[in-house]
């Protein structure tokens, strides 16, 4: 196990994978990363869909671009419905993505923990996906994670160690 902080700055967007496949008990261990994640008022309004067939997975990459991710064995997809989403009184802010977007970090750093790598994907066409997937109606769907093992040469984006200066991103009052 890694201690948390080398593990968050070890963990970088994999966009070249091995085709591995993954054990039934570390998807397990992703899916528990998820489902133990802390959400607004413990509302739990997430919903994790796997996507584990060579089917399901070629229907879900036709919904985005990102071809490179055709090797991952497992795909995750993350979304929240928004009316089992606590909402903050002040400005009727809906947690929906919020809660999803914890649940995502967690299932990210976990499988980093496990020695697999992914992305987090955005770019994805969500009508496509509520079309072809219509479990998936209602819910508001804010990622998608390919998991397989690093292919041999996969390095990090040159951005990935790019900070802003502390001053820019930090603030005591």
């Amino acid at each position: 196990m890694k201690e948390f902080l080398e593990l968050a700055n070890e963990r970088y967007s994999v966009r070249q994978f091995d085709g591995r496949d993954i054990p039934e008990e570390d998807i397990e261990r992703i899916i528990q990363a998820g489902v133990c994640a802390p959400t607004a008022v413990n509302y739990q309004p997430v919903r994790i869909w796997v996507f584990r067939s060579e089917q399901s997975r070629e229907k879900l990459l036709s919904c985005t671009k990102m071809q490179f991710i055709s090797p991952a064995k497992v795909i995750f997809m993350i979304g929240a419905k928004p009316e089992e989403a606590w909402v903050r009184p002040s400005d009727e802010k809906n947690f929906a993505d919020v809660d999803a977007s914890i649940v995502t970090t967690h299932m990210m750093l976990e499988i980093h923990d496990l020695d697999y790598g992914s992305t987090w994907i955005g770019h994805f066409d969500v009508n496509k996906v509520h079309e072809l997937f219509p479990e998936t109606q209602g819910f508001e769907l804010v990622a998608l994670l390919p998991v397989s093992g690093i292919a041999q040469g996969c390095e990090p984006s040159p951005r990935h160690k790019q900070y802003k200066d502390r001053n820019e991103l930090i603030c005591e009052l």
